[in-house]
């Protein structure tokens, strides 16, 4: 499957909330996440828990670029996420674990999530599903909702959450 997907800091929640009922955009749900991140030859590799019999082994691969870019990815759903954890880590091994709390919000394609990630703070997620002939309409889909959602450049991050988390832990 194919998205163009945009992340970037959410200065104020609630602004863009307020934007998102502006334009239409309709919440579809509140959801506790934990993503695991396996270490991986290529791309990124994780499970996301959002249940106790509820879990996704998602796989995709993105360039590190601000701004709108291309995901491709693969998604395959579990009924026992802790079984499925302990496999994945026996076999690659956990790189890092990310918890958030995200809005699930729907706009024509596009899905927005509103994420608070623990240690990281509040971010923003545009991801419009697409088709290779619907890639240019996806990229106006996701450039509409940044200019309804206020983003701005400096507001553009490149990597996805597990990269961030892990350079702060770097430091």
């Amino acid at each position: 499957m194919t998205n163009i997907e945009v992340k970037a800091r959410c200065r104020d929640v609630q602004k863009a909330e307020e934007n998102l009922n502006s334009i239409g955009a309709g919440l579809a749900g509140t959801f506790r996440q934990k993503d695991t991140y396996f270490k991986s030859i290529s791309g990124k590799l994780k499970l996301r828990e959002i249940g106790l019999d509820e879990g996704q082994v998602i796989y995709y691969e993105r360039s590190d670029v601000a701004g709108p870019k291309r995901s491709d990815y693969e998604v395959a759903s579990t009924n026992d996420p802790i079984c499925m954890r302990s496999i994945l880590k026996n076999i690659f091994g956990i790189l890092i674990e990310v918890e958030k709390t995200r809005q699930v919000w729907l706009w024509e394609n596009v899905r927005i999530h509103l994420d608070d990630v623990k240690d990281l703070g509040c971010f923003v997620e545009l991801e419009a599903l697409t088709q290779e002939q619907g890639i240019v309409e996806s990229h106006k889909r996701i450039e509409t909702l940044m200019r309804a959602l206020e983003i701005e450049s400096g507001d553009l991050v490149e990597y996805s959450y597990s990269d961030l988390l892990a350079k702060k832990h770097e430091q």
